[in-house]
């Protein structure tokens, strides 16, 4: 039994905010070479398609959702 809702928009932030982490890691550890301005794309698109994925997601509960208000909605 899942103890809280998931929420994917925090998944894919997570997951691109570890790519950087791993990025940069590899980095300073001296496995590669990495230029400054390489991960700000990254984050920046990360963090963007994390909101997009949220929206979308509430979006998608909220439809599924019946309404609890009890009067008659504007859809008809």
């Amino acid at each position: 039994m899942l103890r809280h809702e998931f929420q994917p928009g925090r998944l894919v932030a997570g997951t691109a905010l570890v790519a950087a982490a791993v990025i940069y890691g590899g980095d300073a550890g001296g496995a590669w070479e990495t230029p400054w301005f390489v991960v700000i794309p990254l984050v920046v698109g990360g963090l963007c398609l994390a909101g997009l994925v949220g929206v979308v997601t509430g979006q998608v509960r909220r439809r599924g959702r019946p309404d609890l208000r009890g009067g008659e909605t504007a859809d008809g």
